[in-house]
């Protein structure tokens, strides 16, 4: 069988060498010392400040909207996972869906401003398979209406824009570390913000403590565990190795379906990007479900990321986004995961050519 990934595991020996620690302490969670080593250790490799480690990808996103005292209504994109648009409804505010751009697969930010009225508090834009938005015209947007930015960049661990960490962006970023990403935590996740911002995202991850025996405001439990800091550590040392066959995959996809009349993502300009997945889009809905039909017969099992899109979840009042509509039911992301083999990546192309 064929999944669209598969999750990078370690050598046991080393995850277990590593969480050797939290049992000597007996210190599980409650930001022990792996929590805080992996945070030290991701900061200084992507280039970042204001990290802090979270037991998923989801709560980072309710949190910012949250501590960021965020009310009415919040832009966002209909292509996006479910957690976008979810998160937003959670935490009692408005999601106001812009549609995307063709071909980045991006927020489009030249309908951001038609869509803002007085209760817009925020953008909330996501950076699809570690492609960035436009941010310095989203940012524009923001300071011309004091609209507060999160980018959910779940995708985006390892990208820099411009030369520096995508996660340096907007007010608030955040990051999954879900089995499935390129680095994980077997699941977990982590929010980079602005330093005037941190201290209030840090209170609010763990219960709104301010020691042991007061508390800073309100706050949910989103800490990281010993164990999954323990995972991330031991995926860690093998990131470079990661990386570069996950980059190996791609350019092999690239070179064996250049030819073919599939739309490929457009990478923004400026961007070193991550090979965090590789979509597809094919010109009908029914030429992809014909493709995946096959695959399926023979035990490979593609994706559909984003379907359906986000506008149409039952729980939103439907508006329409052609662009994302369209795409959503035509993109297929094809398996891709680190130490893929040459064979396998063949053995999925040649129902593609």
């Amino acid at each position: 069988m064929i999944n669209v990934t598969k999750t990078f595991l370690p050598p046991q020996e080393e995850y277990q060498a590593i969480l050797k620690c939290a049992w000597e302490t007996g210190w599980m969670t409650n930001r022990g010392v792996l929590v805080r080593e992996l945070e030290a250790q991701l900061q200084s490799h992507l280039g970042v400040t204001n990290l802090i480690a979270m037991t998923n990808g989801t709560l980072p996103l309710q949190i910012a909207i949250k501590a960021l005292g965020l009310k009415g209504e919040i832009i966002t994109t209909p292509f996006s996972y479910v957690a976008t648009t979810s998160s937003i409804v959670w935490e009692g505010c408005t999601p106001v869906f812009v549609d995307i751009h063709p071909e980045y697969l991006t927020i489009d930010e030249t309908k951001i401003e038609a869509a803002i009225t007085p209760n817009t508090s925020a953008i909330l834009a996501t950076h699809v398979f570690g492609n960035p938005c436009n941010i310095e015209a989203i940012q524009i947007i923001a300071d011309k209406y004091n609209l507060k930015v999160i980018y959910d960049a779940a995708h985006c661990f390892g990208v820099t824009y411009k030369g520096k960490s995508i996660f340096e962006y907007g007010d608030v970023s955040t990051c999954s570390f879900h089995a499935t990403k390129l680095f994980h935590t077997g699941e977990g996740g982590a929010l980079f913000c602005k330093p005037e911002f941190y201290d209030d995202m840090f209170y609010h991850h763990n219960f709104g403590h301010d020691g042991a025996e007061a508390f800073h405001g309100l706050g949910i439990n989103a800490k990281m565990s010993e164990p999954q800091a323990a995972m991330g550590l031991a995926v860690f040392s093998h990131i470079t190795e990661i990386m570069s066959t996950r980059s190996r995959a791609v350019k092999l996809y690239d070179e064996i379906l250049k030819e073919t009349s599939f739309q490929r993502l457009k990478i923004r300009e400026g961007t070193l990007w991550n090979n965090s997945y590789y979509p597809i889009i094919f010109n009908s809905e029914s030429e992809l479900l014909q493709v995946q039909r096959k695959m399926n017969t023979n035990h490979i099992y593609p994706r559909r990321y984003f379907y359906p899109s986000l506008n149409c979840l039952p729980y939103i009042e439907n508006v329409d986004c052609k662009i994302t509509e369209s795409i959503s039911s035509r993109i297929l992301c094809l398996p891709l995961w680190a130490g893929m083999e040459n064979k396998i990546i063949n053995q999925i192309s040649k129902f593609l050519i």
